[in-house]
């Protein structure tokens, strides 16, 4: 069945099979009948949504059922209260689960792409979630992001965002990599092949990865994006890129670790954002002239500060995540703004004056993109809506002090109205309550390290 007789065949014979096209919208129909054109022996159909801490969860179904997918699907709301080990054990008192009723979830457009692991056969959708009353469910991380762009669109702002994401490759054999170095271009063979295969895999899954880099540590690199004003889908395409990337990796016998601090002696893994903002005529309203900020930049860096101790609780989601953002345990590792400077959580990269922008570097590689965006963005929106240009002090003697351990900062959380009315009260009340359910277990367990001091 893999001839091109064969799928010529396919691509013919779909037009006879009794599949009720006429039920589709017009934008699902369409989509439905390229991806079968160029993919004719697909058999089956993934269809999924990210949780809160963006692990895939969804259910397979037959290739007929994208054809009366416009209807939806079901999946209880409880998908929201996993845990990162995908127990529901986080109820929180603002948005009981009753039994875990289930929600009628609606394919997101533009998401049907083949599946990493058998794009031939397999294909994949991305649903979201609706509430009791057919509206978005405010729970979803997803619409959470969307809310907090309308509010730019509101302003007559639209932002732009190129995603960064840093990974280690690891071999189960040991490996002489030393003196890799930044920009190191000397790979093994078995590495190339898996930048290649992912090179190749995501061209298929329409992902616009525009470089693989080597960064500073042995068998660390870093994923690029291309800059996007399309913000929700490079927050798909991030969580898409990292499951593609473990895929690839695992098929080469390698394996691909995008945890915060996998390593105690060596460097963690970013989740990196350029964010600029453009107006109703496609201009950067950063644009401004070398090692010079702008009354607009000024505003959005001093909002970022100002909501950085709180916006933590989002950027760093589990205890691991806080060993990557300190030095020792009372001084952090990212906390100020500065011009080219990567040791900064703001900084201001070498750019021509029509390119200025700002790269957040606070959020660990495993955070959700759509909270972490969400957040950053919420901090923009702070220093616009709030303070004043006149009385702005200089952001330069402004780095805040950062909470070094995770209950500080959900309880920092907590305490920002700004960011939790933002994001939502329902799902603020329910991260926080996730998030100490998780910090209850870690710190249930004993170690083998502690049982080594008794």
């Amino acid at each position: 069945m893999n001839s091109i007789i064969s799928t010529l065949f396919l691509k013919n014979i779909r037009s006879y099979l009794n599949f009720p096209v006429a039920s589709l919208p017009g934008y699902l129909q369409s989509e439905v009948n390229d991806y079968l054109s160029d993919y004719p022996l697909t058999q089956h159909v993934d269809v999924y949504l990210y949780d809160i801490n963006g692990t895939m969860r969804g259910k397979r179904l037959s290739v007929e059922s994208l054809f009366t997918l416009s209807k939806g699907c079901y999946f209880p709301l409880s998908v929201y209260s996993m845990d990162q080990k995908g127990k529901v054990s986080c109820h929180s008192p603002a948005q009981p689960l009753h039994d875990e009723p289930d929600h009628l979830c609606l394919p997101v457009p533009g998401t049907l792409r083949p599946s990493p692991q058998d794009p031939l056969h397999t294909a994949q959708i991305l649903l979201t979630m609706t509430d009791n009353h057919q509206a978005p469910c405010q729970l979803e991380p997803r619409v959470i992001l969307q809310n907090v762009l309308s509010r730019f669109h509101q302003h007559g702002l639209y932002p732009v965002v190129a995603p960064e994401i840093e990974f280690y490759l690891s071999s189960p054999q040991p490996e002489d990599i030393r003196g890799q170095g930044c920009f190191n271009m000397e790979n093994s063979t078995a590495r190339s092949a898996v930048f290649n295969d992912l090179e190749q895999l995501a061209q298929v899954q329409q992902i616009p990865l525009t470089g693989i880099v080597a960064e500073a540590e042995s068998g660390q690199f870093e994923l690029n994006l291309k800059h996007s004003s399309r913000i929700l889908e490079a927050c798909d395409n991030v969580l898409a890129l990292r499951r593609l990337t473990r895929y690839v990796a695992e098929k080469k016998g390698l394996k691909a670790n995008f945890m915060a601090k996998p390593y105690s002696l060596q460097s963690g893994n970013g989740l990196h954002f350029h964010f600029s903002l453009q107006d109703v005529h496609g201009e950067n309203v950063f644009a401004s002239s070398a090692d010079e900020l702008n009354s607009m930049m000024r505003l959005c860096i001093a909002g970022q500060l100002a909501l950085m101790p709180a916006s933590v609780a989002i950027l760093a989601p589990g205890v691991n995540a806080f060993r990557r953002l300190r030095k020792n345990l009372d001084e952090p590792l990212f906390n100020s703004w500065g011009y080219n400077n990567r040791s900064a959580a703001l900084r201001i990269p070498c750019s021509d004056e029509g390119n200025r922008r700002i790269e957040y570097r606070l959020a660990g590689a495993d955070a959700n993109p759509y909270l972490v965006v969400a957040t950053i963005l919420t901090g923009m929106l702070y220093g616009l809506e709030c303070f004043d240009e006149h009385d702005l002090a200089d952001p330069q003697n402004a780095a805040p002090a950062l909470p070094l351990f995770q209950q500080q900062a959900i309880e920092q959380f907590a305490q920002c109205q700004y960011l939790t009315d933002s994001l939502g009260h329902a799902f603020s009340q329910q991260w926080i309550a996730c998030k100490l359910s998780e910090l209850a277990w870690f710190e249930s367990i004993v170690t083998e390290e502690e049982s080594t001091l008794s």
